[in-house]
């Protein structure tokens, strides 16, 4: 495998000579130095410290594990330790962590595709049906903003992990902020008792104790109000006291299921709430997508959990002690070019910058178009994307876009494959050929990546196995790359230097006239994959 390639110059194409003999050139000045891979990895310039920067992309050819690396990033962002000692851990134990902080929302996951848009990444609108009551009036579907998939990760991303019971908030891992009026606005004897006592109270009295499906609420109404409070309302949501139209005074997490009193006089339904801050006077219209509360007593507000968590450190920052963490969060987007990604990101364009984020010297917010919700990026959140460079049925990524994030190069990793053989062939030699060559023929954007090799010949060096790699993966790819040119495949593959057709992989065909008779037609050449190759290993004698 010393030579790259044979130049036969008699039959080679003029249009190869000039590159093959550069590259010819190119070997013999580097000596050594050209056994290795011709380009690295372009490492990230703070993989070996615990700081990152708040948006990459790692890119490079397929098969050179760039989804598998998603996870080694995640890990080492959120345990906030140096990427190259995450990466020296047994990786099915930094995936058991990185599942665990999935299931608790401190990863998110998902794929761009083309149909994918703003409405599913940041909000949107889209139908529900409506409540019985509202049917009856002849209105079946209703419309309400939907948060897509990254601003509900934002606005959950400001929720603290508590070091011990006697420190933790209380706060759950998807907590939604509800208003809710003790007896009316103001002052008032329910308020004080509800203070005191560690609970909210509501009325609907005249239902009675038990609320179920049979219960007509076509007389008083309120179905709407007790759904939320007896269904949709959760332990470890956050809830806001309303004080006023636009101002509340008490912020707190609900820690009890729903319960009837009969012993008040009035407001008989309970639920218990350990209040983190009372006696404030806040205004929220800005962070509730503009809007004044309402005369409803329990509904979800627009304000996020960052945002509730930004007034309690402002009115009592005690709370956050060294014990109470606001963990890092990761959201990974893998094919993120395969998205229309300026339709896709819209006011995140500005928004995902480090200097812009909350909470840096320099954060904005934007006003959102369906919820009017003036949206921030929390200073916490890592995007983490993935981009196939090989990939030409797809766009360049944005411009804009590109400036604000930091690309990190995957290139294939022959080392990796350094202790696997097949029946005495070296798969880390045998890659290293492949890629010399077609960087050469074509450019370094098109390298095959080592995990093509790595799973199945670790599993199973057999000359059967890599016969399966070559002919359903490695062959189809550079029939993709190479737009079907075989004579170039031919080059890749090493077929030019074979003595027979035996051990050629792609074998040229010059019998086209036999096909059609005598037909007066310069019949072109024509090539043939040769199954029965693959399995011999003498046919890989020149890779």
């Amino acid at each position: 495998m010393d030579a790259v390639f044979e130049i036969d110059t008699t039959t080679q194409r003029d249009d190869l000579k000039s590159g093959i003999k550069y590259y010819l050139s190119f070997l013999k000045n580097t000596g050594a130095a050209a056994s290795s891979s011709i380009v690295k990895s372009a490492p990230m310039a703070t993989a070996n410290n615990t700081q990152f920067a708040k948006n990459i992309i790692l890119c490079g050819t397929p098969g050179t594990g760039k989804t598998y690396s998603t996870v080694l990033y995640a890990v080492s962002i959120i345990e906030e330790k140096p990427f190259e000692a995450i990466k020296a851990e047994d990786y099915s134990a930094v995936f058991a962590r990185y599942l665990k902080y999935k299931e608790g929302g401190l990863v998110a996951f998902t794929t761009f595709h083309q149909s994918f848009g703003y409405e599913e990444f940041i909000e949107g609108i889209r139908p529900v049906v409506s409540a019985e009551e509202n049917a009856e009036t002849g209105r079946d579907i209703e419309y309400e903003v939907h948060d897509g998939i990254f601003k509900s990760f934002c606005d959950k991303a400001g929720t603290p992990i508590g070091g011990g019971t006697s420190v933790d908030l209380g706060i759950g891992k998807s907590p939604s902020v509800w208003k809710v009026s003790l007896e009316g606005t103001g002052d008032n004897p329910t308020r004080t008792e509800c203070m005191d006592n560690n609970h909210i109270r509501i009325g609907w009295d005249g239902y009675g104790e038990t609320i179920s499906d049979a219960t007509d609420y076509s007389k008083d109404g309120g179905s709407t109000v007790l759904n939320a409070f007896y269904n949709r309302m959760q332990i470890g949501d956050i809830v806001m006291s309303c004080y006023s139209s636009k101002t509340i005074d008490a912020i707190g997490v609900i820690t009890g299921e729903p319960e009837w009193h009969d012993e008040y006089q009035h407001y008989k339904r309970l639920r218990k709430v350990k209040w983190l801050v009372k006696g404030i006077n806040e205004d929220i219209v800005d962070l509730n997508a503009g809007k004044t509360m309402t005369l409803s007593s329990v509904y979800k507000l627009s304000v996020s959990v960052s945002d509730a968590l930004q007034i309690l450190r402002k009115v009592k920052p005690t709370l956050f002690t060294q014990n109470v963490k606001i963990p890092n969060r990761v959201f990974i987007i893998d094919e993120i070019n395969r998205g229309n990604i300026s339709k896709v990101f819209g006011e995140l364009i500005t928004l995902i910058e480090p200097t812009k984020r909350i909470g840096a010297k320099e954060q904005l917010r934007a006003l959102l178009p369906y919820s009017g919700q003036n949206f921030g990026v929390p200073d916490n959140v890592y995007l983490i994307g993935t981009m196939n460079t090989a990939d030409r049925s797809i766009a360049l990524i944005d411009t804009a876009l590109r400036r604000r994030f930091s690309f990190v190069e995957m290139q294939p990793d022959s080392a990796t494959l350094k202790d696997v053989l097949v029946d005495g062939i070296d798969i880390s030699e045998m890659l290293d050929t492949l890629n010399k060559r077609i960087t050469v023929l074509l450019d370094r954007e098109h390298t095959i990546g080592h995990s093509y090799f790595l799973q199945p010949l670790k599993a199973d060096p057999s000359i059967e196995r890599l016969a399966t790699i070559f002919e359903n993966e490695i062959i189809p790819l550079l029939q993709e790359y190479f737009y079907d040119d075989y004579e170039k495949i031919q080059l890749v593959l090493g077929d030019n230097q074979k003595p027979d057709d035996s051990t050629r992989f792609i074998v040229k065909k010059t019998d086209a006239v036999k096909l059609f008779g005598n037909a007066d037609i310069d019949f072109p050449e024509y090539y043939e994959i040769n199954g029965e190759a693959f399995k011999r290993i003498d046919a890989y004698a020149f890779l």
